[in-house]
């Protein structure tokens, strides 16, 4: 099955700003707690990263805000792995709101693997490849969470 993996939350009331609704601070901390999640459950936390002297680092970041959100509000953040090329890879993301179902954002990082040891960019491990899918696109990724059985929130 492809690899799409999804993060259900409740925005906190500490991700709102001034404005009333959540900064765009908080996405971008949304998109990387979900990428090490998704990481985590694909059988790579920290602690392996660690033991194999390898890390990664954003190139660039883009992100798509497409409505606002407000405290307690429930999110649906899918992300996935679009490829692997040489040393770096790029994720994609779809946030949306779990009670209509519109997405509020979507992004993409780039990302560089690192030798933690001589902070240099390397090859990704052949390990890693094997443990995870790719899925080419955001069209590629809805068609597998359509397939999904409905989620309890």
């Amino acid at each position: 099955m492809k690899d799409v993996f999804t993060w259900r939350f409740a925005v906190p009331a500490q991700a709102i700003d001034f404005n009333g609704h959540a900064n765009n601070v908080e996405y971008l901390r949304w998109m990387q707690d979900a990428a090490l999640k998704h990481s985590t459950h694909r059988g790579w936390g920290i602690a392996r990263y660690l033991e194999c002297d390898h890390s990664w680092v954003v190139r660039s970041q883009h992100i798509e805000y497409l409505r606002p959100v407000f405290a307690d509000q429930m999110l649906a953040l899918h992300t996935w792995i679009v490829d692997f090329e040489g040393n770096h890879s790029r994720r994609q993301y779809l946030i949306e709101c779990t009670h209509s179902g519109k997405p509020v954002a979507r992004g993409e990082s780039l990302f560089v693997c690192v030798d933690t040891l001589r902070g240099r960019p390397r090859s990704i491990s052949p390990d890693f490849i094997a443990d995870f899918d790719t899925v080419p696109s955001e069209v590629a990724a809805l068609k597998i969470l359509r397939q999904r059985p409905p989620a309890t929130v």
